[in-house]
């Protein structure tokens, strides 16, 4: 029997409310059960662009702590009349209700009353409007299930994994980010993810930080003086790393099936690569929680938003991937915070921000 996943409407100006709506309605997407966080009379407006109907019943947050034990449901938060989030924009209330939405999802799962969270793209310029001390997801994550150890993004294509050492940064502070320790961290948590997606000792390709791997320290110290030792540690670990590779070699020889993943230095010099790639294929995965946070790692896509265009096939292998993963790490329910669980979600919807 597939477990629940946990879905969060995402923001409510872009293609989110759409995707969900066709997920929804998708009879044969094998999808499985879900519980969908969100405003129902979004859910409904968006499913009228995509033109499918949605026959799935509606519950308050009152009834997650006593849920049917299959079916998917829609926890109708109530929280973003249609009317008040434009289409193609970002808006404070629309990054107000994506917050909203994803922090039910993740209490939900925290509780156990899910395996897996899913949520439709966000924006984050958005939920800073809503939030102006938002940085990322990773940091929203913790704070709400108050996690013992942040977690690390992933994105997944089916020739290739990418993670990186630092994230959501100003490039130019990248260089004081990267330390031996760092990066080493980094390739034993890629290797560890990727062991517990069913890969038997990923093959990791390490990205170099300068043009041509440095060029023998004609252009900077970094990837000798910091990512060699690091890799080199990782090997005496009998871990299947290789490095540091030139950046603009590394994902040539992934795809090739040299590697199984790649890890980068910073944000862009993995998803420039991986959108080129796969943009319409490619899922971000967000791991190292007790349970899998998966998402298409395409945006809002606002171009397009309220026109019925949304392609679902970056959303169908997001919602593949984190069920694959929850079957390879199972869980039980917390009595306890399942119990707490509704009301958790009362005090989020109360401390709505003001822009």
């Amino acid at each position: 029997m597939l477990k629940r996943v946990a879905m969060a409407i995402g923001d409510a100006g872009g293609i989110g409310p759409e995707l969900a709506a066709r997920v929804l309605a998708d009879a044969n997407a094998n999808a499985g059960d879900l519980i969908v966080f969100g405003d129902r009379r979004l859910l409904d407006h968006d499913a009228r662009h995509a033109v499918v109907h949605l026959d799935l019943p509606t519950v308050a947050p009152s009834a997650l702590a006593d849920l049917p034990a299959t079916g998917s449901v829609v926890v109708d938060l109530a929280n973003l009349d249609p009317k008040d989030a434009p289409v193609g924009a970002s808006s404070a209330a629309g990054g107000r209700a994506a917050l909203e939405n994803f922090a039910a999802a993740l209490l939900t799962a925290d509780a156990g009353a899910a395996d897996c969270v899913f949520f439709t793209p966000f924006n984050k310029h958005a939920m800073r409007l809503a939030r102006p001390s938002y940085v990322d997801e990773i940091g929203f994550i913790d704070a709400t299930i108050s996690a013992s150890e942040s977690g690390r993004e992933f994105n997944v294509l089916d020739e290739v994994w990418n993670a990186r050492v630092t994230s959501h940064v100003p490039l130019k502070d990248v260089a004081d980010l990267l330390s031996e320790e760092r990066i080493y961290q980094s390739i034993r948590l890629t290797a560890q993810v990727m062991e517990g997606a069913g890969y038997v000792r990923p093959r990791i390709g390490v990205a170099a930080f300068n043009p041509h791997a440095g060029d023998g320290r004609n252009f900077g110290d970094e990837d000798d003086d910091v990512i060699l030792p690091a890799v080199l540690r990782a090997q005496e670990e009998q871990l299947a790393v290789t490095g540091p590779v030139p950046a603009d070699t590394v994902f040539v020889r992934a795809t090739r099936g040299e590697f199984d993943a790649v890890l980068t230095m910073f944000h862009d010099q993995g998803q420039i690569a991986m959108k080129l790639i796969g943009f319409d294929r490619g899922v971000t995965l967000i791991a190292n929680y007790p349970f899998p946070i998966v998402t298409p790692a395409h945006g809002s896509a606002y171009d397009i938003a309220g026109l019925g265009r949304a392609d679902t096939g970056a959303t169908f292998n997001a919602i593949g991937l984190g069920r694959k993963l929850m079957a390879l790490q199972p869980r039980q329910p917390d009595p306890d915070k399942l119990a707490a669980l509704p009301g958790r979600i009362e005090e989020h919807l109360k401390e709505r921000a003001v822009a």
